[in-house]
């Protein structure tokens, strides 16, 4: 399997694509913390004081949306232009062309597990604590993962053809980071419109990751299920997708 023959070359890239992203930053890495504590301040303030959403723990919901949608946002966008931003090993080189996108979505992968390692001790500074839900935390991140690494495939290879494709995934980005339960309860939403608005994958997982790092609460199975399917039928589109447009990549290039 290509993604066993060519490990070393998909860190190497991981690692290259963590690298550039902060080489001309003086704080580095650091800001890939610093971001999300950042956002959550100053969502919080607006939030709290002037909507007055009432949330128990509202300081640590909206983190955990935040780094949550952070990686969705950050993968997808990063992958979009791995083909086209390492021309020469495309058209130069015979490598699986997946491994591109693979390597870029790794390195927003790395950046969300160390965003959500920074949650922990802030669970336990404001009085919330670690259940033993939070063993369920892989499995969530890890079918996360294949979600957005499926829709990195579709965009990255959509990308070669089409390059105004990053204006209109900015564009979706902003309207999903408000169409999820990111920065105000699901409570607000109107019954009528709930069974709707619970289609969305993203709403779903967002809740399932509180559920296990805020409430304590285990996983409902149908949810869980309906994720893992999710990811699956994602990647398969996206594999599949991706494998019938990479045959004219390098002269499109």
């Amino acid at each position: 399997m290509w993604i066993t023959e060519y490990r070393d070359l998909i860190w190497n890239l991981t690692i290259s694509d963590l690298k550039v992203k902060y080489q001309s930053s003086v704080l580095g890495f650091a800001w890939s913390l610093l971001n999300p504590l950042l956002m959550m301040l100053v969502l919080y303030f607006v939030f709290s004081n002037i909507f007055r959403f009432e949330q128990e723990h509202f300081a640590l919901y909206l983190l955990i949306g935040i780094i949550a949608w952070r990686f969705l946002a950050n993968g997808t966008m990063m992958a979009m232009g791995s083909i086209v931003g390492r021309a020469a090993l495309v058209t130069k080189v015979f490598i699986p062309r997946q491994i591109l996108v693979l390597s870029s979505v790794l390195s927003a992968f790395i950046s969300s597990i160390l965003e959500f390692i920074v949650l922990i001790p802030l669970l336990f500074i404001l009085g919330v604590g670690l259940s033993y839900t939070f063993l369920f935390f892989p499995l969530i991140h890890l079918v996360y993962f294949l979600m957005v690494y499926g829709a990195s495939l579709i965009l990255a290879s959509l990308y070669v053809y089409f390059r105004d494709l990053n204006q209109i995934w900015d564009v979706v980005l902003q309207a999903g980071f408000f169409l999820s339960p990111i920065v105000y309860p699901i409570s607000i939403i109107p019954v009528q419109y709930l069974e709707y608005y619970m289609l969305n994958p993203i709403t779903v997982l967002i809740e399932v990751y509180r559920d296990v790092l805020l409430y304590g609460e285990i996983p409902s199975l149908p949810g869980l299920l309906g994720l893992i399917g999710f990811g699956a039928l994602i990647l398969l589109a996206g594999t599949l997708l991706f494998n019938r447009l990479e045959r004219r990549f390098a002269e499109v290039i």
